[in-house]
């Protein structure tokens, strides 16, 4: 009878020991999902942020040159430089090594 026991104690014992290494072992790789997760999304937080900043100087200049288009002096200097306009009786001469 006591061998009996002892056998059922050992398989019990043997059976809560399986379950709770399973239930640690899912533990674990829950956390170590998470823990994946969490260190991906900080590099994709680190990237998105360097773009924002692109955006906000790409910003700041479009607005910049908004604000100087309204001016109209600006705006004929910069259509005669740019696409060679001339004023009347002007005379466009276009030099070697120049960028227009």
């Amino acid at each position: 009878m006591k061998k009996q026991k002892r056998s059922k104690m050992k398989l019990r014992i043997c059976i809560l020991s399986c379950l709770f290494v399973g239930i640690i072992s899912m533990f674990v790789g829950t956390v170590f999902q998470d823990w994946v997760q969490i260190v991906a999304n900080k590099s994709l937080l680190a990237e998105l942020n360097a773009q924002y900043d692109d955006l906000l100087d790409e910003e700041e200049s479009l607005t910049s040159e908004v604000t100087k288009l309204h001016d109209i002096d600006y705006v004929a200097r910069y259509a005669r430089e740019k696409y060679m306009y001339s004023l009347p009786n002007e005379i466009i001469i276009k030099l070697p090594g120049t960028n227009n």
